[in-house]
């Protein structure tokens, strides 16, 4: 509801099905001209209540398209004079073209997911790629989270692969033949992730045409991921915690108590903690939630996954592509794995998915590489100031030195020159340097 000029004041009213004039409007799908609201048995008063805007006349008219109302909308309070119907007639020729335009972009934002799924189905086979220490304590994890039934939460930022753990989870579970269904509870204000998650009977709200299953009852015998279950508001999380605790819910809309045996992994990429510490996430399903918690390392942790990475993201684009990308140059493969990664796996891919659509060799080069990623200085640039090694060079010359300190020991080695081992490990052999010959 929008008042005052220009409607500066906006503001959220909830009605029962049929309730007020605007709900009468929904339900029978007619027009109404109300020039003395007071004298109308259909009219809300609370509504005046809550808004405290003082309604006297209005006019409203169904939002139809297809044969199904949408919405409604109204004008009230004529500046001059009473409601006509002319009035009746223009709003209705108005809501005609609003209608096409709020379906339309419904149909463009199931279209934008849709998309999003097939290109998931499309690249993502759900596996966990990579042979560090940091990937194989997160499978080893999840070989032993995925046969219960409990509660699972995932942690990690963006783009690190929670959604590949929970997949993989789902896989190597009992249910593993039951349906797996992901809910984006950012995408979604309140009223709809209501609907979405425990669904909708016919006349729930404005625009509930029919009855609706939610995800809850979709994921029947399956698991359930509620991906970013940090940005959900408290009334959401009062009906999550019930089917945690009781595994009840209720249609909107109904009163019938429905049941789930749906497991439920939630994702995050935000701090909780910090969340229930600041009152905006209740402690009590907090608790619920984090049952049993994994957390994903970000790439900078396991760098020494990014060729197997790059190779397996390489091999799924091949088909997509006019010319294969076989290899990676080595000074590249130096620069991506010295780079932070702040968008993790999916900021590779996206990379990776950018240089098999521009290149026009088979091999990916430093021309390919954005300057953020590779930096502004070069080898070259290093030569003409004065130095006389190449980067390579000085790097394999730090390494020997320090394992020459350390006599051979490859995690003091490490740790002297603060990287991973598995860092470590793959710069010796890159330049065939044996541990042992400094022992």
């Amino acid at each position: 509801m929008a008042t005052g000029e220009s409607g500066a004041s906006l503001s959220e009213i909830k009605l029962g099905p049929g309730e007020g004039i605007a709900g009468w409007v929904a339900k029978t799908g007619k027009p109404a001209l109300v020039n003395d609201v007071d004298s109308d048995d259909r009219h809300a008063v609370k509504v005046d209540i809550s808004s405290g805007y003082t309604t006297q006349s209005l006019v409203a008219v169904p939002m139809v398209y297809e044969d199904s109302v949408i919405g409604v909308l109204e004008a009230v309070n004529k500046r001059y004079g009473e409601f006509e119907q002319s009035d009746l007639t223009a709003l209705s020729a108005f809501a005609g073209l609003a209608s096409v335009a709020i379906a339309n972009a419904r149909k463009f934002e199931r279209l934008t997911s849709q998309n999003q799924q097939l290109k998931e189905q499309a690249f993502g086979k759900w596996e966990l790629i990579g042979k560090s220490h940091a990937i194989a304590k997160l499978r080893d994890l999840i070989q032993r989270v995925a046969p219960t039934p409990t509660t699972v939460l995932i942690t990690g930022e963006s783009g690190t692969g929670k959604e590949v753990v929970a997949h993989q989870i789902h896989q190597l579970s009992p249910r593993e033949n039951g349906p797996f269904v992901k809910v984006s509870c950012a995408a979604l204000p309140e009223t709809l992730l209501e609907s979405e998650l425990f669904g909708h009977e016919r006349g729930a709200f404005t625009g509930a045409n029919d009855r609706r299953i939610g995800r809850f009852e979709a994921a029947a015998g399956g698991t359930i991921l509620l991906d970013e279950i940090g940005e959900i508001t408290h009334s959401v999380q009062t009906k999550l915690l019930r089917i945690l605790q009781e595994k009840e819910f209720e249609r909107l809309g109904s009163g019938k108590t429905m049941t789930t045996d749906a497991r439920l992994i939630a994702a995050t990429n935000r701090d909780l903690k910090k969340s229930v510490e600041s009152g905006e996430f209740r402690e009590d399903l907090y608790y619920r939630l984090n049952v049993l918690p994994i957390n994903v390392p970000p790439l900078r942790e396991h760098p020494d996954d990014i060729p197997l990475l790059i190779e397996y993201f390489l091999s799924e684009l091949s088909e997509q592509f006019p010319h294969k990308i076989r290899a990676v140059e080595d000074d590249v493969m130096d620069v991506l794995m010295s780079y932070s990664w702040p968008g993790n796996v999916r900021e590779l891919f996206n990379l990776i998915e950018r240089c098999a659509v521009i290149s026009r060799s088979e091999r990916i080069t430093m021309e390919l590489i954005p300057p953020e990623i590779k930096g502004t200085t070069t080898s070259g640039e290093m030569s003409g100031a004065g130095l006389d090694l190449t980067l390579p060079q000085a790097e394999e010359m730090l390494i020997r030195r320090a394992l020459k300190l350390t006599g051979g020991n490859v995690s003091k080695t490490s740790r002297k020159l603060d990287i991973s081992r598995d860092r470590l490990r793959y710069r010796l052999k890159k330049y065939n340097i044996n541990p042992k010959e400094y022992r």
